[in-house]
């Protein structure tokens, strides 16, 4: 159905254009041509805290490849049953990557990111590093 590309993946192809290199998030997307990419609309609003992505224009253009999945209902609930089940067995993650993961699972998509050991405490959820 699609992969969510978390911030740092974004950062680093990023990175690997404005150096003109063939690295690890260049290679993971030659090796997916047939997947859909998108963004969450935390892994957006992280974006714009960089300063690399100011002025807006910038920001826009990172974000312009990828359909931005946003917030609903179903997604706050995930949310929330993510955040107690986590907090219960002392596995609590970042706040902007529960979010992610309550994303992904709703919209039964995988997370591409190089944070796999924190994705990874989330049941259910297909976790891919670069």
């Amino acid at each position: 159905m699609g992969l969510i590309l978390d911030t740092n993946f974004i950062i680093t192809a990023e990175r690997e254009a404005k150096r003109r290199i063939a690295g690890r998030a260049d290679a993971f997307l030659g090796a997916h041509v047939h997947e859909r990419f998108y963004i969450t609309f935390t892994v957006a609003g992280e974006l714009a805290c960089g300063k690399s992505a100011a002025p807006r224009a910038q920001w826009e253009r990172l974000c312009r490849p990828y359909a931005i999945l946003p917030w609903s209902i179903e997604v706050c609930w995930q949310y929330g049953e993510l955040y107690r089940l986590l907090a219960a067995n002392g596995n609590l993650i970042g706040t902007n990557d529960l979010w992610i993961a309550a994303t992904a699972l709703v919209n039964q998509m995988g997370v591409v990111t190089a944070n796999q050991k924190e994705f990874q405490l989330v049941p259910g959820l297909q976790v891919m590093g670069y």
